[in-house]
């Protein structure tokens, strides 16, 4: 398995496209926007991407996941179903954050805690996270020893919870309750900047350190 990270949209969002070697099968994980210069790197690595997969419905996560999907006649799976009324409001999110006008969706799969998501044969487990909002899944892969996790948690920092539905209680303990037993040595994709590890958030990150 391997992937691939690509910042898009003027908020710099971690889009991460995630395929297995040996097939070629992808999936794209938070399109956000630039679907032109997604569909540009998947041609150029020779993918075959079969889903779009959400962490959240927030628009630099969600943005372009209708055109994406049409585009690549692939289905969306998740967030959980608690971030319907944020998919509802993307072409609002989108007015406001001057982006492009964002199409509305329906997941073919809503994703609940205990879940998994099946890759060329690979499996990544589900956990809900929510906090930043109230339907955040995070995708992670003991195989690889990564997890993809949104806005949930930074280098450095964690995710934003005064948008509405967010509450910082409720996002501390899905850092400490299901994030942190993932491992101290898996590697973690935030949704924006650089990738850090669990135990290194643990130890130094000024929001969770020594939780």
């Amino acid at each position: 398995m391997r992937y691939l990270t690509i910042p898009v949209t003027p908020f710099q969002q971690n889009c991460s496209i995630v395929w297995d070697e040996d097939s070629g099968q992808a999936a794209v994980i938070d399109p956000g926007g630039d679907v032109e210069q997604l569909v540009a790197e998947i041609e150029r690595l020779g993918l075959k991407p079969v889903q779009i997969w959400l962490t959240h419905a927030h628009i630099d996560h969600a943005g372009a996941t209708a055109e994406l999907a049409k585009r690549l006649g692939v289905p969306v799976i998740g967030p959980h179903r608690a971030d319907q009324f944020w998919i509802d409001m993307l072409p609002q999110q989108s007015a406001m954050f001057g982006f492009p006008r964002s199409e509305l969706f329906t997941p073919a799969r809503w994703l609940a805690d205990g879940d998994t998501v099946e890759l060329g044969g690979h499996q990544f487990k589900v956990r809900h996270c929510p906090g930043h909002t109230p339907g955040h899944v995070v995708f992670h892969s003991p195989e690889m020893n990564r997890a993809f996790v949104g806005d949930v948690l930074f280098a450095g920092s964690i995710g934003r919870t005064d948008l509405p539905q967010g509450d910082h209680a409720t996002l501390i303990d899905s850092i400490t309750q299901r994030l942190w037993p993932m491992g101290d040595d898996t590697v973690f994709i935030p949704g924006h900047g650089p990738e850090s590890t669990f135990g290194r958030e643990r130890r130094t990150n000024p929001f969770v350190g020594g939780t």
